[in-house]
């Protein structure tokens, strides 16, 4: 054997300063051999960090109802637990191209280093009594910088599995993240009772540096990640992207903006029982671990489908909250906002589910299956779909901002939440007619039988 033909058949070194040149996780001997224990350990550090940064986006709904010597109202309590959310909502979009651009173990290390910042400031602001309105909401806003850990955290993880097991890996990924607001929930309350408010931000803080020396010394970098800001613009000037934006804002943003708006809202509305607030916790889990049947039913019985008749369920769920309110009863509030939490969850499975369908729909529409033009198209379609979901998943999470400005606005103006309540519940309607009208009637089943076909 010559020297040149020993270099060819020699393995390739496939890290150099944590970055890996050959990847192919859809070659099933390389996924076998070297891909699968590689993908899983980047995987369970990716879950750790998001866990965090969901925590620490989270953690000020449970503070603001610890606020009580600052003499703050309810409508300004509402305020700092809205802040977070849209910051959070916001660096979604630049976050989901750090990782290719950066390097995904690069950039969870500084995701998640960063998330120092809202914990060390939360506890300097609640160690002084003179601290200023002003300066919460600045503090709370930079708990937002967790709420952009999704999106990274997922575009990451995308890279590292074939395409066939992208599905149950973002599904894992994304309920670690989701739960970690059930857990900020029940920790908080033992933890200020314990400690004090103080604590709150710094028993984050060893968690966090675990999580970025775990992502430093034992996740990669891939040089075959790519991620293009043109694809994304371009899949912002898609209807489909704005339609599902829409929808996702119904469920996603349900999901996080209900979970934070809880405690504050058991407080303010039923004073009595306050002390209940610690059981705030079970709604956002409740609502993170049913997420995966919104994406089982969806195999089954067609994303759209699901998702139109969630909005129903999320309708009715809103207006069982109304009359609970209205009857000032706690039981029926708390079985209710279970409930509508819960739908919520189910909806964020099934239009997730959805956006993958329709943009592989769109594209292969008209193009005959087996053929190489069929291949080229559903290759199209899942780079369309993979730009169209950062874009959704950044708007869709404004949904936690609307909310919690809506229970403060209507709060401030009325003295209860009657008014939110029946905003939030005509908004489900709307988002129950455009998937009707969208994806569910004979005649646009007619006129793009592709989208039928795809059981969007």
């Amino acid at each position: 054997m010559t020297a040149t033909q020993a270099a060819r058949t020699a393995p390739e070194e496939p890290r150099k300063g944590r970055w890996i040149g050959d990847w192919r996780p859809d070659d099933p001997a390389f996924w076998e051999s070297t891909g699968k224990k590689v993908a899983r350990r980047n995987l369970v550090f990716s879950i750790l960090a998001e866990h965090l940064g969901f925590t620490l986006w989270t953690v000020w709904s449970i503070v603001a109802v610890k606020l009580g010597a600052y003499k703050f109202s309810t409508d300004q309590l509402f305020w700092i637990v809205s802040l977070p959310n849209l910051v959070g909502s916001t660096l979604r979009i630049p976050y989901t191209f750090a990782p290719a651009r950066f390097g995904g173990r690069n950039w969870t290390v500084v995701s998640a280093t960063l998330l120092l910042v809202p914990a060390v400031l939360l506890a300097v602001a609640v160690n002084d009594p003179g601290t200023p309105y002003w300066a919460f909401l600045v503090i709370a806003a930079t708990a937002g910088l967790g709420g952009g850990n999704f999106a990274s955290s997922m575009a990451n993880i995308t890279y590292f599995y074939p395409q066939n097991r992208q599905g149950a890996a973002l599904g894992l990924n994304a309920a670690g993240g989701n739960i970690g607001v059930s857990s900020v929930q029940l920790l908080m309350p033992l933890v200020i009772a314990g400690f004090g408010l103080a604590a709150a931000g710094l028993f984050w803080v060893p968690f966090v540096l675990a999580a970025a020396a775990g992502a430093y010394f034992c996740m990669d970098n891939l040089t075959s990640a790519k991620a293009e800001p043109r694809e994304m613009a371009k899949a912002a000037g898609r209807a489909q992207t704005w339609i599902m934006s829409v929808l996702y804002i119904g469920t996603f943003g349900s999901f996080i903006g209900y979970s934070t708006a809880f405690p504050l809202l058991i407080k303010s509305q039923f004073p009595e029982q306050a002390a209940l607030t610690s059981l705030a916790f079970l709604g956002p889990l409740v609502g993170s671990l049913i997420r995966p049947v919104g994406g089982w039913l969806s195999d089954r019985l067609g994303g759209a489908s699901v998702t139109f008749w969630n909005f129903g369920a999320m309708t009715v769920s809103v207006l069982l909250v109304w009359q609970a309110m209205s009857a000032h009863s706690f039981p029926l509030f708390f079985a209710a906002f279970m409930l509508l939490i819960g739908t919520a969850g189910v909806g964020n499975g099934s239009t997730y589910r959805m956006i993958p369908a329709i943009f592989r729909a769109k594209a292969v529409a008209g193009v005959e299956p087996g053929t190489p033009a069929y291949e080229e198209a559903l290759a199209t379609g899942k780079r369309d779909a993979s730009a169209a979901i950062g874009f959704i998943s950044a708007v869709g999470a404004f949904g936690g901002f609307f909310i919690n400005r809506g229970f403060g606005s209507s709060i401030s103006a009325t003295g209860g939440a009657g008014a939110a309540l029946a905003a939030f519940a005509a908004f489900y309607v709307v988002c129950f007619a455009l998937t009707w009208f969208c994806y569910m009637r004979t005649l646009g089943a007619k006129s793009a039988p592709s989208l039928a076909a795809a059981r969007v």
